[in-house]
């Protein structure tokens, strides 16, 4: 039976990445979150007015959770941003299908465009932000922490497009070799502000 219209966007949102895992995006569809929510299909509509839409709003919950949850230490800054992209990258992963979809509809389509370009700004600016908090000193002259958050969410995009692709790529070598070449170019920023 179906659920009153008194359920949240936040609802919808857990239920359309249940729905994600369950069905995959390929058979992804308004029709299955109302099912899966135990709502009418009409309720999803009144929320999210498209699929992409749905799509887009599950891509900045999981970028702010994700970015929220490594802001909240400081610790083990680095090593939990390249767990939580590495995490994104397993075959199993939907995010990154998800992304990569989206990010190719954007090119025809304006409104999905400006949606998915907020999304990699923020997540570009997250990146620098807690890069300088990593960071005592710019660890190279002339490089920006704004650039320096481009590069790397550039970066990690790029290894899960390959990921995603290539059978037999190496993710646990490929992050840790990230993570070993991150700490040296901490290791120069600590150096730099120590002189």
């Amino acid at each position: 039976m179906a659920k009153p219209n008194v359920i949240s966007k936040n609802e919808l949102i857990e239920s359309a990445k249940e729905c994600l895992v369950t069905n995959g995006i390929e058979k992804f569809t308004l029709k299955a979150v109302a099912e899966i929510a135990g709502v009418t299909q009409g309720t999803v509509y009144y929320h999210f007015r498209t699929k992409e839409q749905l799509l887009i709003d599950i891509t900045k919950d999981i970028c702010d959770n994700s970015w929220n949850e490594i802001s909240r230490t400081n610790e083990n800054l680095l090593r939990m941003a390249l767990e939580s992209s590495k995490s994104r990258c397993s075959s199993t992963s939907y995010y990154h299908k998800l992304f990569l979809t989206l990010i190719t509809s954007s090119f025809t389509n304006e409104r999905i465009r400006e949606q998915m370009g907020d999304i990699l700004h923020k997540e570009n600016q997250a990146l620098s932000s807690n890069l300088s908090k990593i960071w005592s000193e710019n660890p190279v002259e002339g490089v920006s922490p704004d650039t320096w958050g481009i590069i790397l969410n550039s970066l990690i995009d790029g290894i899960a497009i390959q990921a995603l692709l290539v059978k037999e790529f190496p993710i646990e070598k490929t992050y840790s070799e990230l993570e070993q070449l991150l700490l040296r170019l901490t290791n120069l920023s600590i150096q730099e502000g120590n002189q």
